[in-house]
């Protein structure tokens, strides 16, 4: 099934085609290859309308997920017909983790691959609201990103490292 990626921004240089390469990998070694993913590339203002609409905090944010179904962490959607073939929506604030990988002096592709796995790890059910939901969702993103790194050669390690 599709990756669909749309750059709604114009602020930062947006390499697709590799971000596009990883969300493929991380779906499929998420079982999820024949469901649809929506990638949008959005910048600060989107962001910061979308995290205050949604989750009451009106600020840029680096990913928002929007998942099609509501599932279990672990499980995979169980669609009835073609049109229910679809994870969702991943809303990646790209102008936001380029100013933070600015700051730090990370490489924004590679934080935009680990976002990305985030994102994707939201749409199957994965939280982080507790330490046990953090440690579930930090293992699944060790173990795709481990995937990633085998077919890339990177070396890549989870967004939610160190956040209890």
């Amino acid at each position: 099934m599709s990756v669909a990626l749309r750059n709604a921004q114009s602020a930062v240089l947006v390499r697709r085609a590799p971000l596009r390469r990883a969300v493929c990998v991380l779906r499929a070694a998420l079982g999820a290859s024949r469901f649809d993913v929506g990638l949008v590339c959005a910048g600060n203002g989107l962001m910061r309308r979308l995290n205050g609409a949604y989750r009451q905090r009106p600020e840029p944010t680096d990913v928002l997920s929007f998942p099609f179904h509501q599932v279990v962490a672990g499980e995979l959607p169980r669609p009835r017909c073609r049109d229910e073939y679809n994870l969702g929506d991943i809303f990646l604030g790209v102008e936001y983790i380029y100013q933070q990988c600015r700051a730090t002096g990370e490489d924004f592709d590679s934080v935009l691959a680990v976002t990305a796995a985030h994102g994707l790890c939201h749409l199957l059910g994965y939280q982080h609201n507790t330490k046990p939901e953090w440690h579930q969702m930090y293992q699944k993103e060790v173990e795709i990103l481990e995937e990633l790194n085998r077919l890339t050669g990177t070396s890549l390690r989870p967004l939610t490292a160190g956040l209890f």
